[in-house]
C-alpha cells in the first residue's frame, strides 16, 4: 500500500513540475497537443480533430447549387492501380467531376457525402484566394503592398521590404521552421497555442523577401493577419461573404481558432468533397463560378504559374510533367483538389494518409491519381 501511494505521489510530483517547466518557457501548447493526439490514440494531427479546437462558422449560400450526375455516373469501376492506391492510403472520399458533372463518387465509412473534414494546408489557396478579393475590393493596394503598412509591428532586418506577394509565394524570408514531428518547433505552437497573433509578431523577417521558395505555413499566418487587420472581420467572415456564399455552397463551413478567435489560416478550413470541389470548378473556369466572376482571371493564371519556384505559385502546387497543366491544392495526411484545365476536370482525394513522400511537393500522387482518372476518361 505504501509503494503504491509512493507511486502515484511520484507521478503527481512529475507532473506538477512538466506543469511548472512548460509555464515558465510558454509551452502550455503542449498540453493541448498532447489531450488532441496521444491522450486520443493519435500521434498527430489528424482529418477529424475540429472536435479539439474552438471554430467560427462559414455560412453557406441562400442559392446552394451541387454539381449534377453525369450520365455514366460511377457506371465504371475505377482502375484496379487507382483503387488500390486509394484504398492503401486511407481514402474516405474521392470525387471525380468532368464538364462540371460528377463522373465518379465514392466514400468510405465515417465520410459520408455530408460530412467535414479538414484540409489543413489545402487552407493556404483559400487564404490566398481571399487575398486576391481584397485586392479587387480596394481593401488592399495590391500585391505589391508592404505588409508593414498594415502590420507595423512586424520585425525584422527586412520587415521594410516584405510584400504581400511574398506570403502567397512563401518567399517571405520569415523565422520559421516547417518541423511537424517536433512537438517544440514554432509550427506546433502556432497550431496548439492560445495566442497565435502575439506569437507571429514576435518572428523577425529574417531574410530577404522575394528571393527563395521555403515552405512555411506562418507567410499564410500573416497573410490572414492583414486581412483581418484590413477589414476588422474574422476570416471566417470574408470566407463566407466572399467565397463560400458566392459559390453557391449548400453546406456550412468551419474553421478552426485559437482562444482570441484567430483562425488558422495556414490549415483548418473544415467541409465535405463536393463543398470542396467548388473551388476546383472556380479556378478551372478563371475565377468564374455560373456567372459570377469571383476572380479575376488574369490573377487565377498567375497564381497557377511558376513564381519562384517551378512546383510553386501563389499558394497552389503546380504539375507540369504530364504533358498538360495540373495545379492543386494540397493538404497535409493526403487532402487534394487537383485541377486539369485541358481536360475541364476536377479530382477532390480527402484522407488519412498520403503516399510516402519522394518529394518536396508529393507530386508522385498527384501524377498517380491524375494519370489513372485521365485513363478512366479515356476509355
Amino acid at each position: 500500500m505504501k509503494k503504491s501511494s509512493k507511486f502515484f505521489i511520484g507521478i503527481a510530483v512529475i507532473v506538477i513540475a512538466l506543469f511548472v517547466i512548460t509555464k515558465i518557457r510558454g509551452d502550455e501548447y503542449l498540453f493541448k497537443a498532447l489531450w488532441a493526439t496521444y491522450l486520443h490514440g493519435e500521434t498527430s494531427a489528424t482529418i477529424d480533430d475540429a472536435k479539439h479546437f474552438k471554430t467560427h462558422r462559414i455560412e453557406p449560400s441562400s442559392t446552394p447549387w451541387d454539381f449534377p450526375a453525369s450520365a455514366d455516373f460511377n457506371k465504371q469501376l475505377l482502375p484496379e492501380k487507382l483503387q488500390k492506391v486509394l484504398d492503401e492510403t486511407g481514402t474516405v472520399a474521392f470525387l471525380v467531376i468532368h464538364n462540371d458533372s460528377v463522373l465518379h463518387e465514392h466514400y468510405v465509412d465515417r465520410n459520408a457525402e455530408d460530412a467535414g473534414t479538414n484540409s489543413f494546408s489545402m487552407a493556404k489557396s483559400i487564404t490566398t484566394m481571399l487575398a486576391q478579393v481584397a485586392v479587387q475590393k480596394n481593401v488592399f493596394s495590391g500585391w505589391h503592398q508592404k505588409v508593414k503598412t498594415i502590420l507595423p509591428e512586424l520585425t525584422g532586418k527586412y520587415a521594410d521590404e516584405l510584400e504581400l506577394w511574398h506570403l502567397s509565394t512563401m518567399s517571405s524570408g520569415l523565422d520559421w521552421n516547417e518541423d511537424y514531428a517536433n512537438p517544440w518547433t514554432i509550427t506546433a505552437k502556432t497550431y496548439y497555442g492560445n495566442h497565435v497573433r502575439n506569437v507571429m509578431l514576435t518572428l523577425p523577417i529574417k531574410d530577404e523577401p522575394g528571393k527563395k521558395f521555403i515552405y512555411q505555413s506562418g507567410s499564410t499566418e500573416l497573410l490572414a493577419m492583414c486581412l483581418m487587420q484590413a477589414t476588422g472581420k474574422s476570416l471566417a467572415e470574408l470566407a463566407s461573404e466572399w467565397l463560400w456564399k458566392p459559390m453557391q455552397t449548400k453546406h456550412g463551413a468551419t474553421w478552426h481558432t485559437d482562444d482570441d478567435g484567430t483562425e488558422l489560416a495556414y490549415c483548418c478550413f473544415n467541409s465535405n468533397a463536393r463543398d470542396f470541389a467548388h473551388f476546383g470548378k472556380l479556378m478551372l473556369h478563371q475565377g468564374n463560378f455560373n456567372g459570377a466572376q469571383i476572380l479575376d482571371s488574369t490573377f487565377v493564371q498567375l497564381a497557377t504559374s511558376p513564381a519562384l519556384a517551378p512546383i510553386y505559385g501563389y499558394s497552389f502546387w503546380l504539375e507540369n510533367s504530364m504533358g498538360t497543366k495540373v495545379f492543386y491544392q494540397w493538404g497535409f495526411c493526403g487532402q487534394y483538389i487537383i485541377t486539369v484545365p485541358e481536360y475541364n476536370l476536377v479530382i477532390v482525394r480527402l484522407g488519412t494518409k498520403d503516399l510516402p513522400k519522394t518529394s518536396e511537393d508529393n507530386s508522385q500522387y498527384v501524377r498517380e491519381l491524375t494519370g489513372e482518372v485521365l485513363q478512366l476518361l479515356a476509355n
